[in-house]
């Protein structure tokens, strides 16, 4: 079956009010648009230093949208900036087609790839926060048509539309409420399960960075590597916002250590501030981290406006002051060597080993650089902690002696507090 049937034809929209960084932004607000089951059909923009406050685009740029609409026979025009009830209301009432605006498309992808009921919810709770100030736009259009078929009085429709104005109000903040409160529940069990991660003493790394810049890739390979036989690997797609979820695997390198590798959603450009805030939850894991690896698409001539872009969305969420490395990723679609280390940077491919393993190597220098050599006397009715430490330690010397076993081992702080009795201090 031919999958470009199944697509919404689209024309995309935009003004050109800041050249730098434009183009830019249209060639993503596209890539948004087939992320969502459409296919664009035309893009029509108009320089202008700032949005028409009524129409966005001026009047004759309108008229050339509309003429577009009609010639294309598209049903929906996507805008490339948040634009306010009234814009929406003009624009549909001149084309006579749906318009949304660049959040509202952003909103519909996460509302169609939410699975857990997590990012379903912190979907819903985005999208009410968006609807709440947008409700007199359907409020209007429904008063104009009780105005225009009613045989009663002017007054009588209007309060009939105000009423239905105020519940439709109130039922969106009773839902905000509802939905605030059960994401709040939702919070409580995956700040318990962090708990319990913390108290293991498990060091934390976080994957995040633009959206397709190859996180889940990198996530899967270490999996492959470093991972459990039955680690599920996490889904991947050549597509913006391809997973929502964030996942969490133990991986345990070949020297016994082990640190806990995250996946998190991906950031976008003008990512939409209501789902910046719902989704801090799931990027609490982000925040919790005892280092971040910034995935970036190095084969992407707008890779530093990605940098930024995620910094930034970093920042909003109160993500700072956390070391960070960067992956430098897709150099397999350039012409140049890989992997290759540049200070905290690393060139590199996630489908190939040898950039996997040095980026292990990095994310290992940088979380196990406070664990302590120690050596340990243990004695010979206690073989279970020899056994322990050789199954989850950096065994570096083993000798025996007439009362036990001396174990030089290096011990993560957790281990070493508590075999502290055992401490070997003279040779």
């Amino acid at each position: 079956m031919d999958l470009t049937q199944t697509l919404t034809p689209v024309v995309t929209i935009g003004l050109n009010q800041h050249p730098n960084s434009f183009d830019y932004s249209m060639t993503e607000l596209n890539n948004l648009a087939e992320a969502n089951n459409m296919k664009v059909v035309e893009t029509l923009i108009q320089k202008l230093d700032r949005p028409d406050p009524a129409t966005y685009f001026g009047k004759g740029k309108i008229e050339e949208l509309t003429q577009v609409v009609i010639d294309d026979g598209v049903d929906t025009i996507v805008a490339n900036d948040e634009l306010s009830p009234s814009q929406i209301r003009n624009i549909e009432k001149a084309t006579r087609v749906r318009i949304i605006d660049r959040t509202g498309l952003i909103l519909e992808i996460f509302a169609n790839r939410a699975q857990s009921r997590e990012a379903k919810l912190q979907v819903e709770l985005a999208k009410l926060k968006y609807q709440l100030p947008r409700l007199h736009t359907s409020a209007s259009q429904r008063l104009d048509q009780q105005t225009g078929t009613s045989s009663g009085g002017g007054f009588t429709n209007r309060g009939a539309g105000e009423s239905q104005y105020e519940l439709n109000r109130r039922t969106l903040e009773n839902r905000i409420t509802h939905v605030n409160r059960e994401l709040k529940e939702s919070s409580k069990a995956d700040q318990t399960k962090r708990k319990q991660r913390d108290k293991s003493d498990t060091p934390t790394v976080a994957l995040v960075g633009y959206t397709n810049a190859g996180k889940s890739t990198i996530m899967n390979g270490m999996i492959n590597l470093f991972g459990d036989n039955d680690d599920k690997q996490v889904m991947v797609k050549d597509m913006l916002f391809a997973t929502l979820d964030t996942s969490v695997r133990k991986l345990s390198l070949p020297d016994q250590k082990s640190f806990l590798l995250s996946d998190t959603v991906g950031f976008v450009s003008q990512l939409p501030h209501q789902l910046v805030q719902a989704f801090k939850s799931t990027l609490a894991e982000a925040a919790n981290a005892d280092l971040l690896v910034q995935v970036v698409d190095y084969s992407d001539p707008h890779r530093e406006m990605m940098i930024k872009t995620t910094e930034e969305t970093l920042k909003e969420i109160g993500v700072d002051n956390i070391p960070m490395v960067v992956a430098l990723n897709k150099a397999d679609k350039m012409d140049i060597a890989y992997p290759t280390r540049e200070g905290d940077n690393l060139i590199m491919a996630a489908p190939d080993q040898p950039s996997l393993k040095e980026l292990a190597n990095i994310i290992k220098e940088k979380v196990f650089k406070d664990y302590q050599t120690r050596s340990l006397l243990i004695p010979f009715d206690k073989g279970d902690i020899v056994s322990y430490l050789n199954d989850n330690t950096t065994i570096l010397k083993t000798d025996y002696r007439e009362n036990g076993t001396v174990v030089t081992a290096e011990l993560n702080s957790v281990d070493a507090k508590r075999f502290e009795k055992y401490l070997l201090t003279t040779e």
